[in-house]
């Protein structure tokens, strides 16, 4: 557990350090290629370090009784995360495209009118529905780290991309919300408008039925409707 710990700070705090305070300094010594290059090599290496210590920990026995219900609870959050993952891949404002400043002057619509960050979301709901249905000591841990970073890190995309793209972000942030729905329930934004769109719903079933298939085809517990197909 304490090596889990460990990589997970370890990988957690580089990934957040080059995002952020040392993103220009190094980018500004090593070229914007230079630069990617580290932070790809550090982000993969530390990665691998906490896979490597998750797949070391011991049996752990669950914390509390999975039963079907939790299963169904766990498919559907992984089936919307994977909506959100799908459709912030087109018009997403937050990702480095160089569209950005154009996509934030549209009209939140799908998974925009539902949170400015559906592809973190995405993850961080990947994350709970695993803590769900696998309640060990060790998977906390691992699924609190995926969305610590997913959620923190969207937090901070807000405040670069603010300083990156000035008043086209800081536009799109006011139209938006970084808790999902929290502008339906507001009575601001219509209900309507967060209704996802066709490249989201059928990518993100697509997504959905071949992760969850792949998970047993891998040797892992059976996820999604085949638990109860296979």
């Amino acid at each position: 557990m304490s090596l889990l710990i460990t990589t997970c700070v370890l990988f957690v705090g580089s990934h957040l350090l080059l995002s952020h305070p040392l993103r220009d300094p190094l980018a500004g010594r090593l070229g914007p290629r230079g630069f990617q290059i580290v932070y790809s090599v550090v982000a993969f290496a530390t990665l691998a370090m906490v896979v490597q210590a998750w797949r070391g920990m011991p049996p752990e026995p669950p914390l509390w009784a999975v039963d079907d219900p939790l299963w169904a609870l766990a498919s559907l959050l992984v089936l919307f995360a994977s909506i959100l993952f799908m459709g912030s891949l087109i018009g997403n404002p937050a990702l480095p495209a160089p569209g950005a400043a154009f996509a934030a002057q549209k009209a939140p619509r799908g998974v925009f009118a539902i949170t400015r960050h559906p592809m973190m979301w995405g993850f961080a709901l990947w994350a709970l529905a695993h803590a769900l249905v696998m309640p060990t000591p060790g998977q906390l841990v691992l699924s609190a780290t995926i969305a610590f970073l997913a959620l923190v890190g969207s937090a901070g995309q807000d405040v670069k991309k603010a300083r990156l793209m000035g008043d086209a972000w800081r536009h799109w942030a006011a139209r938006t919300s970084f808790i999902p729905f929290a502008r339906q329930v507001a009575g601001v934004t219509p209900w309507g408008d967060a209704i996802p769109r066709g490249h989201a719903l059928a990518g993100g079933f697509v997504l959905w039925l071949a992760a969850t298939w792949a998970h047993g085809a891998l040797g892992f517990m059976a996820a999604g409707i085949w638990r109860w197909i296979g």
